[in-house]
């Protein structure tokens, strides 16, 4: 049945290049989005000014000498009119134009007798043939991978879908002019690195033909952006892409982006202030100031709240963190503590067995001077007092490197090319983390990052 259309298509294509139409021309006339032109329409269509628009063809009907047009393009539709009277090839036309080509016309504007905004066109020409027909009916919840898999079909079909990655698009645009706004100066980091350091994840592994080098899809910029700190840069920030070789749910792709920080002469207390400071201001800016979270309500700029770990390990699992290996510790705090914090909440002085890269706390060697923001049970900001005494961090290295060698995959690699740069000194300095993807989800009311990525990572088909 659908080769049968997709060669009936075929057909209507090879009878409009007969009739002299460019099917895929390299351009056509579009002055005017359609938006723009339904916002001014009063004084266009006063004016009878001639508009061209062009998009795609999303409805069609036609009566006797009348072809009626629903036209779409990137912000907003409209419907066309075509008169037999009027328009050439109006025949031709009528017989071989399909729902979902792409068209360009030109016409002036008017108000039919009910009052719809129209376009009553004087010319048409084909910008792109459509050769397969889009499904009336999408797969939605029976089959959501296939809206994954086939997303330019989704953003067809699906306005909100559309509206929530343009508002991710925003939020990231929106973050980063308040970071410059403040002094920071946006870099770029490696990708590929000789060793996968900066988090606690297993890496992706590629090999390079020309050095003859292994080489590893970065889990983190943290250590080059370290490095700036010790050639001299204070205010500096990436928005970037990171992977990890891990599974997928509604919090993790393993391929995702970040918002990554540094700032020296500051610590983690005073990083938090900053961070409630500038989401307040994305958030205003969003126009997001409450959302919700199976049923309950979300109120973003409400006095955040703070708890040390070691209170809520006690207060949500019951147990004490000092009898639990670092392993233990991480698995009981996503389980039974993360699902329970919905309000936003800082959670701080995490364990230093689990914070290898975080500086210790004055008052208890044990503890470090990290926290994470957690709102509706998912992790959003990871940020620290960043570790700046080589000799502590060689022997935090050397620890990992030995869970590593033990065949923990997961476990960070002693970097001797970082080290060497921390003994020439690095001021004191705080950093941290954001999870764009899950930022957008949260802010945009989305239960999966996976709604929020443009194309997520799927199992092949075949």
């Amino acid at each position: 049945m659908l080769e049968d259309i997709i060669q009936e298509r075929k057909k209507k294509k090879e009878n409009l290049i007969r009739a002299g139409y460019n099917v895929y021309p390299s351009r056509v006339e579009k002055d005017y989005q359609i938006s723009d032109v339904l916002r001014r329409f009063f004084f266009l269509s006063l004016l009878k000014r001639k508009v061209s628009l062009a998009g795609r063809i999303i409805g069609m009907r036609i009566q006797g000498g009348v072809i009626f047009l629903d036209l779409k393009d990137a912000g907003g539709k409209i419907q066309a009119i075509l008169n037999k009277k009027q328009v050439k090839d109006f025949e031709l036309l009528k017989e071989n134009l399909d729902l979902g080509d792409f068209v360009s016309v030109i016409g002036t504007l008017f108000k039919t007798k009910k009052g719809e905004r129209s376009v009553r066109v004087k010319n048409l020409t084909l910008a792109a043939k459509s050769l397969r027909p889009i499904p009336s009916e999408w797969y939605g919840l029976k089959d959501i991978e296939e809206r994954y898999r086939k997303r330019y079909l989704d953003l067809i079909l699906n306005q909100e879908v559309k509206e929530k990655l343009v508002s991710r698009s925003k939020i990231v645009r929106t973050l980063r002019n308040i970071l410059e706004k403040d002094g920071f100066l946006e870099v770029e980091t490696p990708m590929l690195q000789p060793l996968a350091g900066g988090a606690t994840a297993r890496p992706f592994k590629t090999h390079h033909n020309a050095l003859d080098t292994d080489f590893y899809l970065r889990i983190a910029p943290e250590l080059y952006l370290k490095r700036l700190l010790v050639g001299g840069f204070e205010k500096i920030f990436e928005i970037g892409r990171n992977f990890r070789n891990e599974g997928m749910d509604r919090d993790h792709n393993p391929e995702f982006t970040m918002l990554e920080l540094y700032w020296a002469y500051q610590n983690y207390q005073g990083l938090m202030r900053e961070l409630q400071k500038w989401l307040t201001l994305l958030i205003k800016e969003l126009k997001t100031e409450t959302i919700s979270h199976n049923g309950e309500k979300i109120s973003l700029l409400a006095k955040w709240q703070t708890i040390t770990y070691e209170e809520a390990i006690k207060k949500y699992s019951g147990k004490n963190w000092k009898d639990l290996n670092a392993e233990e510790i991480d698995e009981v705090f996503k389980k039974t503590v993360r699902p329970n914090l919905i309000q936003p909440t800082f959670v701080i002085r995490y364990p230093k067995a689990i914070s290898p890269l975080a500086k210790s706390c004055p008052d208890n060697p044990e503890l470090t001077e990290r926290f994470q923001l957690i709102v509706a049970g998912t992790e959003l900001v990871n940020g620290f007092s960043e570790l700046n005494d080589p000799e502590d961090q060689r022997q935090r290295m050397e620890e990992q490197e030995k869970m590593h060698r033990a065949g923990n995959e997961e476990a960070s690699r002693l970097d001797e090319d970082f080290l060497e740069a921390l003994e020439y000194g690095m001021p004191p300095a705080a950093g941290l983390g954001i999870g764009i993807d899950r930022l957008a989800a949260l802010l945009t009311d989305t239960q999966s990052v996976k709604d929020i990525i443009i194309f997520p990572t799927l199992r092949p088909k075949h």
